[in-house]
């Protein structure tokens, strides 16, 4: 089902069973994959590439302007797979001629309020909590879990099954499988819980 008040672009390529709802905008050159389930308010800007079965909450923003001085206009995209759950306020910016693309995998939680800077690229089933801000270039890779209000500077790495704690500010690497928590941030020992439940 397709809201009314929804303005979608004659180009847009929408797939089958995809429901939109009210005032949400889909540009021209958006595509969106089978049984996607679109909130109201929601913004899908010119680049955007969507999977199947994701969620995307009120009031996201999906494959706006790169928040960096070095863009200039050029063609970009915002790459984002499949049963994805976008939360409310969520902000993802399409890439810059650095990387030409922000990347999304497959399974991932990214909730509310949370922003997800230019050529950034994460993996798959990956949790990024509560109002985490990502700066560009920032690679998170599989099952990493960002808790909230997390600070990441550019161009840093998430290894993968790394747990972050909450409030954390992430200005170097964090390696896989660890605990990393606090300002300056520090290592706290193995992500024994998440490993196990994943049969390690």
């Amino acid at each position: 089902m397709i809201s009314k008040s929804a303005i979608i672009g004659k180009k847009a390529q929408i797939g089958n069973n995809v429901r939109i709802g009210s005032f949400t905008t889909i540009d021209d050159d958006v595509v969106i994959g089978e049984n996607t389930w679109i909130g109201n308010y929601v913004n899908i800007q010119n680049g955007a590439r969507i999977g199947e079965n994701c969620q995307i909450h009120a009031s996201a923003v999906l494959a706006g302007n790169p928040q960096d001085h070095k863009f200039k206009g050029e063609y970009t995209t915002l790459e984002i797979g499949s049963n994805n759950i976008i939360r409310e306020f969520v902000t993802i910016n399409r890439g810059t001629a650095s990387r030409g693309k922000t990347v999304i995998g497959n399974d991932n939680l990214i909730m509310a309020n949370s922003h997800i800077g230019h050529d950034c690229v994460i993996g798959d089933h990956c949790v990024i909590g509560f109002n985490v801000g990502m700066a560009g270039e920032v690679i998170v890779y599989d099952w990493a879990n960002i808790s909230g209000l997390t600070g990441i500077h550019q161009f840093s790495r998430i290894g993968a099954h790394a747990m972050v704690g909450g409030l954390s500010k992430i200005v170097k690497d964090v390696p896989p499988y660890v605990i990393a928590a606090r300002d300056p941030l520090t290592y706290e020992g193995i992500n024994s819980v998440g490993l196990n439940r994943r049969g390690f």
